[in-house]
């Protein structure tokens, strides 16, 4: 198994499972929505004992705007 590494985007520093290490595009649900990562780089620590596989997976695209405040407590109330 691989791990893909999430930057940027409001899953930045996640971590996720990665059935396929030959992906390229990852596209996530969030909230009521969904995200859309691409690979950049070769993957990492391929060898059999160095651990997992990794891919890093920046942030391109949100399926909507995305409100980072729209869990706040203000509108809870």
């Amino acid at each position: 198994m691989a791990i893909a590494r999430l930057h940027g985007g409001p899953l930045d520093g996640q971590l996720l499972p990665l059935e396929n290490p030959d992906l390229d595009r990852l596209i996530v649900p969030y909230s009521e929505t969904q995200v859309v990562y691409a690979r950049k780089g070769d993957l990492e620590r391929t060898g059999d004992s160095d651990g997992p596989t990794e891919a890093e997976f920046w942030f391109v695209e949100s399926q909507d705007d995305i409100d980072p405040y729209s869990d706040s407590a203000s509108d809870r109330r």
